[in-house]
């Protein structure tokens, strides 16, 4: 078992994932899925086998992926935002955000009614409503606000299941917001919102050179260590954001926007943390809880469907960007980073600083939702 913890061993299959994802993606079906939808499968079925950790056994290599990576592949990726083609997404974007945390709220009281988890899990149920209802509106911190008002980790066996049943719910997720795009347009014909720039899109960032790999990475470390500082002294100023706006503010420097590869290793560093979240979808775990887990599951599993319905149809009303709609949908369920990966993925580049700005504003908002629906249950 020791080997399997290694985080040499870890790191290695993780990074194996990727290369086997990208050449996967180039296969007839593959094209179809892209290359973040695979990595995540791929990595959550040898999670499940048992050939590296999962969530509820999670080695140190995984936080420290969660902690360094992800900001630092946003921060990349930001290096090639061009202000002016975000102009006419953010409006949209808060809209739609707005829109989903409204789905989130009644998907979340809708499910209660209907799948009644008080009869099973008692006075917890409600605790639970809130601490779900946060975090599918901002992220974890949500989640654990909640949690800690109640003093609801002390429940060991039932917070680990949550945690679980999160990350399990929060993988099929990003699922289906990377595959419902293309299958909507097939019956309801969308129009995108804002056009990209296609300065942005040329292959000439592609092609990364050692001088500015030097500098890339000198820039990357630099801005995390900036914003990790910040964060210390200001508290109220989220890590996230600070390092996004580093991203932009840098990105409008010339010598800067010359970099080669910052595209290339922002989207590589976002496809080793989505191969975390694949190993973090831990079916067991749902299973050894029984009765508790399958009505956890079923509670929350609904609830997202709910908001997934709500949010696709009012946006489709309003907005009919189903690109949009599916990324501001990942922001609320799987947090800005997961939206930042379907960005890249449905290649709108100009909706990479939006899908940010949108997860920032979730987790403002979250932890007021999930105490409101713990008070009206």
């Amino acid at each position: 078992m020791a080997i399997l913890e290694n985080p040499v061993y870890v790191l290695l299959v993780l990074l194996g994932m990727v290369i086997l994802s990208v050449y996967a993606a180039k296969t007839k079906l593959g094209k179809k899925l892209g290359v973040a939808l695979i990595v995540i499968l791929f990595t959550a079925v040898i999670a499940n086998l048992k050939l590296i950790p999962s969530a509820s056994n999670s080695i140190p290599l995984y936080s420290a992926i969660f902690t360094y990576l992800a900001p630092i592949s946003i921060f990349y990726l930001l290096l090639n935002v061009n202000l002016t083609s975000i102009k006419r997404a953010g409006a949209p974007m808060i809209i739609l955000f707005l829109i989903g945390s409204l789905a989130t709220t009644l998907g979340i009281l809708i499910s209660w009614y209907v799948i009644s988890p008080q009869q099973v899990l008692g006075d917890d149920a409600s605790i639970i409503a809130g601490m779900l209802t946060g975090t599918y509106t901002g992220g974890s911190v949500n989640f654990n606000a909640v949690a800690l008002e109640y003093n609801f980790q002390e429940r060991g066996v039932l917070y680990a299941g949550t945690i679980a049943i999160d990350n399990v719910v929060t993988t099929l997720w990003i699922i289906v917001t990377l595959a419902f795009p293309a299958i909507l347009r097939k019956f309801w014909k969308d129009k995108k919102i804002s056009t990209p720039d296609k300065t942005s899109d040329t292959e000439e960032n592609e092609t990364i050179n050692f001088h500015s790999l030097m500098w890339l990475l000198f820039l990357g470390l630099a801005a995390y260590f900036v914003s990790d500082l910040l964060a210390t002294y200001v508290p109220q100023i989220p890590s996230m954001i600070t390092i996004s706006t580093l991203g932009i503010l840098l990105a409008q420097i010339p010598f800067v926007a010359r970099l080669k590869g910052s595209q290339t290793l922002g989207l590589y560093l976002v496809y080793i943390f989505l191969a975390v979240i694949g190993a973090y979808c831990e079916l067991s775990a749902v299973v050894e809880l029984k009765t508790i887990g399958l009505t956890l599951l079923g509670f929350t599993a609904f609830a997202v469907l709910l908001h997934g319905i709500f949010s696709i149809f009012l946006g489709g009303l309003i907005y009919k960007d189903w690109d949009m709609i599916a990324i501001v949908s990942q922001a609320n369920i799987g947090g800005g980073t997961t939206a930042i990966a379907l960005a890249e993925t449905f290649k709108r580049k100009e909706l990479l600083l939006p899908a940010i700005l949108v997860g920032s504003l979730g987790n403002a908002v979250g932890t007021y939702l999930g105490f409101m629906v713990v008070y009206i249950l």
